[in-house]
């Protein structure tokens, strides 16, 4: 792969644009990002949808995963995802860092933590199998 896709907010889908996450680094063994957390994030009770959580967990894991194979041709695909959260804050800004834990070339594990910039409190965690597949032309 000559280039790997833009991951700005501006470029994304209006799914991913809506979640909001920032990349800060994106490395095949690291990624860290950034979010403010908001209304738009709320469930019913005024508190982040774990769904959220679960969906900053796919993404920062998925696009970390797909750093690491993309000179192979390939990119990485999510098969399994287990996330936890614990404190369901209702706005600020979320820090998100992302490592592997497994690593080859069919197929990874990724490990993500999920926290408040203001209180350094685990919000949530999670992990991510990923399937290395061929890049699509």
């Amino acid at each position: 792969m000559a280039t790997f896709p833009n991951l700005q907010l501006e470029s994304a889908s209006r799914f991913v644009a809506e979640l909001g996450l920032v990349f800060d680094s994106v490395a095949a063994d690291r990624v860290t990002g950034h979010l403010e957390l908001g209304a738009q994030h709320h469930d019913a009770w005024n508190a982040v949808h774990n769904g959220v959580y679960c969906t900053i967990v796919e993404r920062a894991a998925s696009v970390g995963a797909s750093r690491a194979v993309a000179h192979l041709g390939r990119f990485a695909v999510g098969t399994g995802n287990a996330t936890d959260s614990f404190v369901r804050e209702a706005a600020g800004r979320a820090e998100v860092e992302a490592r592997p834990v497994f690593q080859d070339e069919e197929q990874q594990l990724w490990a993500v933590t999920i926290s408040s910039a203001a209180t350094s409190a685990l919000l949530a965690r999670g992990q991510l199998w990923l399937q290395n597949v061929p890049l699509r032309r």
